[in-house]
């Protein structure tokens, strides 16, 4: 699935729901929140932090998809085409970094 279809499947699901979707601040504190508990994983993995005994394996794609999930609902409440602005970075990364890093062979 690409962007767009992903931002349409959040869409139809949060639709769903009389509540809609939520205030813009509550959507960046739920972002936070999921970035914080993709932190942690990565800690846990590959940092000093280890888990402790009694707490359960985290999935990382999957908090990395939480994440992506709540960059979906911010794009859509505020009408933003995420494979656009996508392109639009890509662009930007090509152009002002071409020539930073030695290519690949």
């Amino acid at each position: 699935m690409d962007l767009k279809q992903a931002q349409e499947r959040v869409d139809a699901w949060i639709s769903g729901f009389e509540e809609g979707y939520w205030p813009p601040l509550t959507n960046l504190a739920r972002l936070i929140e999921e970035v914080g508990e993709l932190a942690r994983e990565m800690n846990h993995r590959f940092g000093h932090k280890t888990k402790k005994p009694e707490e359960p394996p985290q999935d990382l794609a999957l908090e990395l998809a939480d994440v992506l999930f709540v960059l979906l609902v911010i794009a859509n409440e505020q009408g933003i085409d995420l494979d656009e602005a996508l392109e639009q970075v890509l662009e930007k990364y090509r152009t002002r970094d071409s020539e930073r890093w030695a290519p690949a062979e």
